[in-house]
């Protein structure tokens, strides 16, 4: 059997369909077939070897996906190894399954890497979804054409249509190979970022949450200029232009947004030096007290015992007293005052208080609770009731409720009673004209 040229049967368009069909009923077809199924079955088994050796099984992973068929990994195995068989088999026969398969895996991958891509970063955004269709039509469209052979044709006549804007001409072409090129550039930038938080955020709780979300905010920030950059490079701007943009910001900036970089520079400062973390518990001025839940670039979120939530300027937290009472400790201190009458039994109250409160399961035994009699009033005898918890950030207003109802029972049960106010009522005399 003589040798076929390499070039002639490199993976080009089919600009010959009854060439092509004709190719399709050989018997080689047949073997083609085999070979691509055995790729499929080989990229498989890789992509599922690779995903049990890394420990992979994150559904929001781009390389693996939810369930491997959806995820980058295997399309990109897919052309590879098609590609590679490919290269190999074209020196005994003209291959016709072969070299379509390589162009309906290129667009695979395309589609799977900005599907992935997207859905990492922007989980929650609406819009998403359709420009996921977008890349799935211009992925689909750019292979049908290249595979038809009309892409050549297509590029050329775009290519005519053009205008000038100032001193540059701009060609139908070449906006749409900018466009291409910008959108590549960002979809890799972002998928650095996502690579990166997500290996930043795995494992990290407490302290450490806060400070690697806000490296990660920040890293995403800086790989999403630079990749705006490099997009606008690969268009054709000249990014000299965008000198008189930035002086326009930083003038901005000194006048009208001076409380707007502020809290952001005091958000970054407030998790870099952690002084204020997810799930302390914090008192602002103003006697608002609460548990911090977010800790945003430019405000932090404090939620109320009560379900109330204040947002409350970066800036204000650095500028202003705010007492954090978890940050060397997360225990909190309660105290809960009650006057009973001063014919009681004071040792027997005491003990019975006592009693109560270390019934509930949230007060810490070390340090213990304490009961001490404080004062003598023409009312009764006032006690104190001094214990410690260690999450004093959840529901304190239900264990302060427990403790009363405890002691309320305990002391009831023993026949002793809450003191009542006295009062002395003087009644002037019917008719008396002096004063009492």
């Amino acid at each position: 059997m003589s040798t076929l040229n390499p070039l002639s049967v490199q993976p080009k368009p089919i600009d010959d369909f009854a060439g092509w069909l004709q190719d399709l009923m050989r018997p080689t077809v047949l073997a083609e077939l085999g070979l691509l199924a055995m790729v499929i079955l080989l990229a498989w088994a890789m992509a599922r070897a690779l995903q049990k050796g890394l420990s992979q099984h994150d559904e929001r992973s781009i390389w693996f996906g939810r369930k491997l068929v959806d995820g980058v990994l295997l399309p990109m195995l897919l052309l590879c190894l098609t590609y590679a068989t490919l290269d190999v088999v074209r020196h005994w026969l003209r291959p016709a399954v072969l070299s379509i398969a390589v162009p309906v895996f290129v667009a695979l991958v395309v589609i799977r890497v900005g599907v992935k891509v997207l859905q990492a970063t922007f989980a929650q955004a609406r819009w998403v979804k359709a420009l996921e269709q977008t890349i799935s039509w211009v992925a689909w469209l750019g292979m049908v054409l290249w595979v038809s052979g009309l892409l050549p044709v297509v590029l050329n006549e775009l290519d005519q249509i053009t205008w000038k804007v100032g001193s540059t001409t701009l060609s139908v072409r070449n906006l749409i190979e900018g466009m291409i090129t910008a959108g590549a550039t960002l979809l890799i930038t972002l998928w650095i970022s996502a690579g990166i938080e997500s290996r930043l955020l795995r494992q990290a709780t407490g302290a450490e949450l806060s400070l690697r979300k806000a490296i990660s905010n920040a890293t995403r920030a800086v790989l999403m200029l630079v990749g705006v950059m490099l997009a606008m490079a690969a268009v054709g701007i000249d990014l000299t232009a965008l000198s008189v943009l930035g002086g326009a910001v930083g003038v901005g900036v000194g006048f009208g947004l001076q409380k707007l970089a502020a809290n952001y520079m005091s958000g970054f400062v407030i998790l870099a030096e952690r002084s204020m973390r997810i799930g302390d518990v914090v008192r602002l001025e103003g006697a608002f007290e609460g548990v911090i839940t977010q800790i945003n670039a430019r405000y932090t979120v404090v939620r109320s015992a009560a379900g109330r939530e204040a947002i409350v300027p970066n800036e204000q937290l650095m500028t202003q007293r705010v007492e954090n009472l978890s940050l060397a400790d997360s225990r909190v201190n309660q105290t809960i005052t009650l006057t009973l009458t001063n014919d009681c039994d004071a040792e027997q109250a005491m003990r019975l208080m006592s009693e109560a409160v270390e019934q509930q399961v949230r007060v810490l035994r070390d340090p213990a609770p304490s009961v001490s009699l404080q004062n003598f009033t023409p009312d009764g005898l006032e006690f104190q009731v001094s214990y410690w918890v260690a999450d004093g950030g959840q529901n304190q207003g239900n264990l302060r409720s427990d403790i009363n109802l405890a002691m309320l029972r305990a002391l009831r049960a023993h026949g002793i009673a809450l003191a009542t106010p006295q009062r002395q009522v003087l009644v002037r005399p019917s008719g008396s004209s002096h004063p009492l």
